[in-house]
C-alpha cells in the first residue's frame, strides 16, 4: 500500500480533483489517502467528498483517513501534496488594499509584487515547518507543492531542504497550451513545446502542432477580435515579444510595468478575459469574501449528488502522473516543475527559482537545461526572479531592508511610486503583518 497525504487537505477543489487522478492509476488501487487540515469542519466535508469518489469509481481498496495532526499525516508517506493557505482572508486582504492606498492596483496578488512578498513572507515559516516534518517522517517522499507564491515558496524549502525531494506545480502551462491549441484548430495531444522561465512568467520558447511552429497560426488567429480579447493583456505581450507567457492576463497585468500603471491602461487593456477579470481590482479578494459564505452549500451540493453523475475522468493536474512515475507503475512522466536554476537556463540567476521540464521517473525527479532565453524574455524575467531572491533572504534572514528592496524593484510598483512611497507602503505593510514576523522589531 502507498500512502499520499494531503497538507492543507481541505482545500476543496484541489483536493477532489487530486484524489480523482491518483485513485485512476491502477497502482494506487489500495492507496492511502491521508487527509490533514487545521480546520476540522473542512476536513469532515473533504472526506466525505473523498469517500464518495472512491465509492463511485469502484475503488474498494483504496482508504480515505482524515486528522489534523500533521505528524500522523506524515508518517510513512510516499507522496506529499500541499494546497495550504497561511491566514485567513482577513489577514491577506490587506495584501492587496494597502498597495492600493498608495495608487498600486492589484487584480489577484498571490504570486509577486508587495501582495505576493508579503504572502511568502508569512507562509515560508510554515512550509519550512512542513519540511522539518517530512524530513524526519517521511524523507524519501516526493513533495509537491500547489501553494503560492509558488516560486519564493520553492526556493526557500529548496535552500534550507536541498536534500528533500520538493517541487512546485502550476496548471498554467498545460492550460495554456490547450488554449492556443483551440486558438488554431489544433487537437492538444499533437501540440509540443518546450516551455521555459519562471513561475507564471515561462514562455513557449518551442511551440508545434503536428512538429510545424504554431507561432504564425497564433499570429493569424489574434487577427480575429474574440480570440485577441479573450486574453488582451498576455495577447499584447505575444505580439510585441515574439513569444507566449504562461499565465493569465489577470497575473500577468500585475508582474510587468506596461498595464496597470494608469487607470485609461486598464480600460485598454483590462476589459476582458476568460480565466480572471484582469481590470477588476481585488478580484481574487472578492472571490474568496463570498467563498466564505457558500463553500458548505457548494459542498453539500457535491455529496448530494447520485454517484453515477460525478466525472470520473483523470484530468490534467500534473501530481497523479508524477506520483505513478516515480513509486506506482513507474509510466516516465515529463512536466514543468519549479526548482533551483542550477546550470538550467544560463541567463537567470544562478540558484533562483525557475520553471522548466522535468522527467519523473523510478529514479525520481530530474530537471533538464533549456540554454538561454532569448534577450528580451530574459530582461523582464531577471527582474522578476531577482526580487524573488531578495524576498526569500528577507523571509530567511528577517531582514525588513531586503523586503523593501525586493518590492523597490518590482516593475509595476516602481512604475507607479517614489521610492519614500515604497518606502511607506512596506513600513505599513510590515506593521500590519507583524505578528507574523516574530523578526520584524520596527526598523
Amino acid at each position: 500500500m502507498k500512502k499520499i497525504t494531503f497538507i492543507g487537505g481541505g482545500s476543496f477543489g484541489f483536493t477532489r480533483k487530486l484524489v480523482k487522478d491518483i485513485l485512476t492509476f491502477p497502482a494506487f488501487k489500495d492507496v492511502e489517502i491521508a487527509l490533514m487540515d487545521i480546520d476540522e469542519e473542512r476536513l469532515d466535508y473533504i472526506k466525505r467528498a473523498c469517500e464518495k469518489i472512491a465509492r463511485a469509481g469502484g475503488y474498494t481498496e483504496a482508504k480515505i483517513t482524515a486528522t489534523t495532526d500533521r505528524v500522523e499525516a506524515l508518517k510513512g508517506a510516499d507522496g506529499v501534496l500541499c494546497t495550504i493557505l497561511a491566514g485567513d482572508v482577513d489577514v491577506w486582504r490587506h495584501d492587496i488594499l494597502i498597495p492600493k492606498k498608495y495608487g498600486v492596483d492589484v487584480n489577484v496578488g498571490d504570486t509577486r509584487g508587495p501582495s505576493g512578498i508579503f504572502r511568502a513572507l508569512r507562509t515560508i515559516p510554515v512550509m519550512l515547518d512542513i519540511c522539518a516534518d517530512i524530513e524526519k517522517y517521511c524523507p524519501n517522499a516526493i513533495f509537491l507543492n500547489y501553494t503560492n507564491p509558488m516560486a519564493m515558496l520553492c526556493r526557500a524549502m529548496q535552500e534550507k531542504y536541498p536534500h528533500l525531494n520538493i517541487t512546485g506545480l502550476c496548471h498554467s502551462v498545460q492550460g495554456t497550451a490547450e488554449m492556443l491549441a483551440r486558438w488554431v484548430g489544433a487537437d492538444p495531444k499533437d501540440v509540443t513545446y518546450t516551455c521555459a522561465g519562471i513561475n507564471h512568467q515561462a514562455f513557449y520558447l518551442d511551440l508545434k502542432w503536428n512538429g510545424k511552429d504554431m507561432y504564425p497560426l497564433l499570429r493569424e488567429a489574434m487577427k480575429k477580435p474574440e480570440i485577441l480579447n479573450e486574453e488582451q493583456v498576455r495577447n499584447n505581450m505575444f505580439l510585441h515579444l515574439d513569444y507566449y507567457v504562461t499565465e493569465s492576463s489577470g497575473h500577468n497585468s500585475e508582474y510587468v510595468a506596461w498595464y496597470r500603471k494608469r487607470a485609461d491602461l486598464i480600460d485598454k487593456f483590462c476589459t476582458s478575459g476568460t480565466n480572471w477579470n484582469p481590470g477588476h481590482h481585488a478580484f481574487i479578494l472578492d472571490i474568496y469574501d463570498k467563498r466564505r459564505s457558500t463553500w458548505r452549500d457548494e459542498t453539500e451540493e457535491f455529496l448530494n449528488q447520485s454517484d453515477s453523475e460525478l466525472d470520473l475522468t483523470r484530468g490534467y493536474e500534473y501530481a497523479a502522473y508524477i506520483f505513478n512515475a516515480v513509486f506506482g507503475d513507474n509510466t516516465m512522466f515529463e512536466f514543468n516543475g519549479n526548482v533551483r536554476n542550477f546550470n538550467l537556463i544560463d541567463n537567470l540567476p544562478y540558484g533562483c527559482c525557475v520553471e522548466v521540464p522535468v522527467v519523473a521517473s523510478r529514479g525520481g525527479l530530474r530537471a533538464m537545461a533549456v540554454g538561454s532565453m532569448p534577450e528580451q524574455l530574459a530582461v523582464l524575467i531577471n527582474t522578476t526572479a531577482r526580487c524573488e531572491e531578495l524576498a526569500v533572504e528577507a523571509a530567511l534572514e528577517g531582514d525588513a531592508r531586503k523586503v523593501f528592496w525586493a518590492c523597490a524593484y518590482d516593475p509595476l510598483t516602481s512604475a507607479v511610486l517614489s521610492l519614500d512611497e515604497i518606502q511607506e507602503m512596506v513600513t505599513e505593510m510590515l506593521e500590519k503583518n507583524k505578528d507574523f514576523l516574530p523578526w520584524y522589531n520596527g526598523n
